[in-house]
């Protein structure tokens, strides 16, 4: 390889991870393929059932503290890499980082105060910077939708980020940038080469980032089932995310801009793909209800429903050979923890096109 030949990188899996692998790699003079197996303008993995939640003190209650500081170190990220997307395509993303609210209802009362020292356990001191309690008017002025609630939690610094309006942009930047798209393209990887139905194709370096389709290649890999529904209400408008949390399912409500809100709560072991299930629609309905009655009047647009990749500890992946990275197992983290884990893979793929120079 010449000083005058870029190098030729290819990426399998057209989702949130390669998507935006194949955006910045795009960026440092590499010649990009991206292969998919379905259609980029409609993805198909969990990137685009999710809501889009960038939580990482929410997630720190019932996950590993690498969740929680990478996390952090994607908060930050995203705080500039959605800026920069948004000049480079003109386009919103709708990246919002006005923190999350938890609320509980009066029997349930307990759930808030044991989550509260469990944050504080874990984070010493900090927690009183990130952390605010809220009696029932500073909650109401917050969030004036939660008005009948006595007390909650102000998560500081939380955010999340539009995916339906996300993914579309990354997709436009990437055919500005010169990245070479390859959609309804079934793939296998190797080092140093694409396996295809009608033969291979060598490159540079590979990626290997695509999800359960990735699985036999990643030992434990396994889909996690979520469910998650769509409603719009004229009546109920929330300012930031809102979590719900109760002894049996912990309900999440995110607001859009156009007044559609995405409610979800159940994670399933399961890799079924079938519809959602009734119960699941009674829980996700009657909790949100709880938050306000009069979501009563909101109307369901869509249901969504997806199996997100995990591994055996339900922590991220990145195995790295010369010519190979495979990278996986983002599980429920996949918007929290993306921007971090691609961040070691560029590192990674610099280190291995240094040893091919």
């Amino acid at each position: 390889m010449t000083s005058e030949t870029k190098a030729k990188i290819a990426i399998a899996g057209g989702g949130l991870l390669g998507r935006l692998l194949a955006w910045r790699l795009s960026q440092r003079n590499l010649d990009i393929t991206l292969f998919e197996a379905g259609e980029l303008s409609m993805p198909g993995g969990a990137c685009w059932t999710a809501a889009g939640m960038i939580s990482p003190l929410s997630e720190l209650v019932n996950s590993e503290k690498q969740v929680y500081t990478q996390g952090l170190q994607s908060l930050n990220l995203w705080s500039d890499w959605s800026r920069l997307l948004e000049q480079q395509s003109g386009s919103a993303v709708e990246f919002r980082r006005a923190g999350s609210v938890l609320v509980a209802h009066g029997k349930d009362r307990s759930e808030l105060v044991q989550f509260l020292r469990e944050l504080q356990g874990k984070l010493g001191e900090s927690a009183r910077e990130q952390v605010q309690p809220l009696d029932a008017k500073s909650l109401a002025k917050l969030e004036p939708a939660l008005h009948s609630f006595e007390q909650g939690l102000y998560l500081r610094g939380e955010a999340d980020i539009n995916n339906h309006r996300l993914l579309p942009v990354l997709l436009h930047v990437l055919r500005e940038n010169g990245v070479k798209l390859r959609e309804r393209t079934k793939v296998n990887c190797a080092p140093g080469r694409i396996l295809l139905a009608q033969g291979d194709e060598a490159f540079d370096g590979v990626i290997d980032c695509r999800g359960l389709g990735a699985k036999g290649q990643i030992e434990g890999l396994r889909g996690v089932r979520g469910e998650v529904m769509v409603v719009e209400s004229r009546e109920v408008v929330l300012q930031r995310p809102v979590r719900l949390l109760h002894p049996r399912y912990k309900l999440y409500a995110v607001p859009r801009s156009d007044g559609r809100t995405v409610i979800g709560a159940t994670e399933i072991e399961s890799e079924d793909m079938s519809p959602i299930s009734v119960r699941s629609s009674m829980e996700l309905s009657s909790a949100l209800y709880s938050l306000n009655p009069a979501f009563a009047e909101a109307r369901i647009l869509e249901t969504r429903v997806n199996c997100r990749p995990a591994t055996m500890d339900n922590m991220p992946v990145i195995q790295n050979e010369q010519g190979l990275i495979r990278v996986n197992g983002l599980y429920r983290h996949g918007y929290l923890l993306a921007p971090a884990v691609v961040k070691q893979v560029e590192n990674l793929v610099a280190q291995q096109l240094l040893q091919v120079v």
